[in-house]
């Protein structure tokens, strides 16, 4: 039998120097996971980090379910201690406010006024003032006041309903009601009493100044007054919130 092979010197340098080298490598390679892990197993870390996460959303879904149980039967309860009476008397008190708010349909009897400028031409060779002959929003404010004075139940302005906030703004030569401007003729109608309705558009003080200028010679300013046997004011369909001014911050 042949004797075993020896090994070359310098083989046996190469695994001298390799054999240290492996092991500093490996001994980094375990302080650098050790370092990272913080005393902890690396993969099992992230399993057990998801199955914390999947438990608090499961404990807070069932926490909000049960808050949501509470209030209705909170909601129940409330809802009981009041009653069909109790809804039925707020119902009740809405459907009442409802007609003189102004949110539902009246018709019957009426009295119509109508107002104008001057001619263009009454205008053109007038010398006073040129507002004595137009139409301001004081003088359809004045017919919408009488008619309410005398009882009216409803009153349109160029067939607008008009409720409690309601602003008539003079914008140059127009009108301007619930944000739509509006050109002369206008037309103003009240349902309700048309004798008491007529009685106070005769006698009324501011009216009457507003008549004076209709005699402006070479023409003035134009009123018209009827008795309507039927008229219909229809329901207030525009925005019921309000604006007010606010003050600036400094």
């Amino acid at each position: 039998m042949p004797p075993p092979p020896q090994s070359s010197p310098g083989r046996r340098r190469a695994w001298r120097v390799a054999t240290p080298v492996v092991v500093l490598l490996s001994g980094a390679l375990f302080a650098v996971s050790a370092e990272q892990a913080d005393g902890f197993d690396l993969r099992g870390g992230r399993l057990t980090d998801l199955a914390s996460v999947v438990r608090a959303e499961r404990d807070e879904a069932a926490e909000l379910t049960a808050r949501a149980a509470a209030l209705n039967t909170e909601v129940e309860a409330l809802s009981a201690e009041l009653g069909d009476r109790s809804v039925g008397r707020v119902q009740d008190e809405i459907a009442t406010l409802v007609d003189p708010a102004g949110l539902t349909e009246r018709a019957g009897p009426a009295v119509r006024v109508t107002l104008d400028d001057a001619s263009e031409e009454a205008r053109a060779s007038y010398e006073g003032d040129p507002n004595d002959l137009v139409v301001h929003q004081q003088d359809i404010q004045a017919v919408a006041n009488a008619m309410w004075n005398a009882g009216a139940v409803a009153v349109t302005i160029q067939g607008q309903r008009l409720i409690s906030t309601t602003g008539i703004k003079c914008e140059g030569n127009q009108v301007t009601l619930h944000g739509i401007p509006y050109s002369p003729p206008y037309v103003i109608v009240g349902i309700g009493d048309p004798a008491a309705m007529q009685a106070q558009l005769t006698t009324d003080p501011i009216l009457g100044i507003y008549r004076d200028y209709t005699a402006i010679p070479g023409g003035g300013v134009t009123w018209d007054m009827a008795a309507l046997d039927a008229a219909v004011a229809p329901a207030y369909e525009g925005l019921l919130d309000l604006t007010y001014a606010t003050p600036m911050q400094e």
